[in-house]
């Protein structure tokens, strides 16, 4: 199938209404959401890119350019991966205002999807009678449905890392989760990895550490370990990332974290998403692990979470108890101090934004 402008899938549908061409679409959808809308009218457009702008999780929000042709790519390579083929019912809960939901809607636009729409927030199928072949969220969202999922049987996680207590959540549900990896520029997940529901519950957790590419697409690493894409359906360049990981194959990579947001403490480097995947042992509420400068470290590692309490000695003392009884840590990832505030700040896409949220103390 080849990209061309105007096409809608003979089989598509927009909250159980078909469309004999766009212009129908348009005014339809004129009357439901604007973000739909707007994005809609630009898909139709005359133009062969469209501007997309980026979360912003980790770094300022920017505006980007993608070929209408590699997003049909896109759209394809999910639908070939997964075995969602024309009729497959599908819910939109992701504002499409982003890449995530704008690629949503061209699924079921290329496909030929039975697509419905609800309002994006925190907890999407609270008021879903239906069930759906599929669907795609950020982890809260899937946090707060952990009791409905049974009405979606393939979901797609995005938007931020899926902790230890969510994953170990969802070996208890029959949905098939995956959890993705992708960026704006990759036009959303360029690969994979299973989240639940193995063959065999003892190889559950390993394999889950693991994601494998789409096909078509090429990954190695560059000097500093992070992750180079050539995904040439979806990319008219090679990508080089931030994003430090451990290459288990030509096709398999572990995620480790982020290479921005590596910590130099008194030369030994700190990784804070392997950090943060311990302490979710320890911690409940929000939270993350920054490195602020230190006269004598260079940077100190410091734990910063999201709590109304009172910011006493004594519960720091005893957090950092909890952390040394698990025996999991190296005296380098002991954090040096501990601060709370009352709220972190977040994308729309429910991010932590760590640096905006560490300015906020100030320090």
């Amino acid at each position: 199938m080849n990209y061309s402008k105007n096409y809608i899938h003979n089989s598509f549908q927009l909250n159980g209404y078909s469309f004999s061409n766009s212009a129908e679409l348009l005014n339809y959808t004129s009357k439901i959401s604007k973000d739909v809308f707007l994005f809609l009218e630009e898909w139709f457009s005359d133009s062969n890119s469209v501007i997309i702008q980026t979360s912003g999780s980790t770094g300022k929000p920017k505006n980007i350019e993608l070929q209408k042709e590699r997003m049909f790519n896109s759209a394809i390579a999910t639908g070939n991966y997964f075995n969602l083929k024309a009729e497959t019912t599908a819910l939109l809960c992701l504002p499409a205002s982003y890449v995530a939901g704008k690629m949503m809607l061209i699924r079921a636009l290329t496909l030929g999807w039975s697509l419905d729409i609800v309002t994006p927030n925190s907890n999407p199928l609270e008021n879903v009678s239906k069930i759906y072949d599929f669907s795609a969220m950020v982890p809260l969202q899937v946090e707060n449905s952990i009791n409905y999922l049974d009405k979606i049987r393939k979901l797609i996680v995005g938007g931020g890392v899926v902790s230890n207590p969510l994953l170990a959540k969802l070996q208890n549900v029959s949905t098939d989760v995956f959890a993705t990896y992708g960026m704006t520029e990759t036009i959303t997940h360029i690969a994979v990895k299973k989240l639940n529901n193995f063959s065999t519950l003892k190889t559950n957790f390993n394999q889950s550490n693991f994601y494998k590419t789409l096909p078509n697409v090429t990954i190695y690493v560059d000097e500093r370990n992070c992750l180079v894409i050539n995904a040439v359906k979806v990319s008219e360049k090679v990508l080089f990332t931030n994003d430090v990981v451990r290459l288990i194959s030509d096709t398999q990579f572990e995620w480790l974290g982020r290479f921005d947001n590596v910590i130099n403490s008194g030369g030994v480097k700190l990784q804070p998403e392997v950090i943060e995947s311990k302490l979710v042992k320890v911690l409940q509420k929000p939270f993350f692990v920054a490195g602020i400068l230190d006269d004598l470290l260079g940077s100190k590692l410091i734990l910063i979470i999201e709590d109304t309490d009172d910011n006493t000695s004594e519960k720091k003392e005893g957090i950092v108890n909890k952390i040394k009884s698990l025996n999991l840590f190296t005296k380098f990832e002991i954090p040096k101090e501990i601060y709370f505030l009352p709220e972190f700040m977040y994308t729309e896409s429910s991010k932590i934004q760590r640096n905006k949220t560490l300015n906020l103390l100030k320090l």
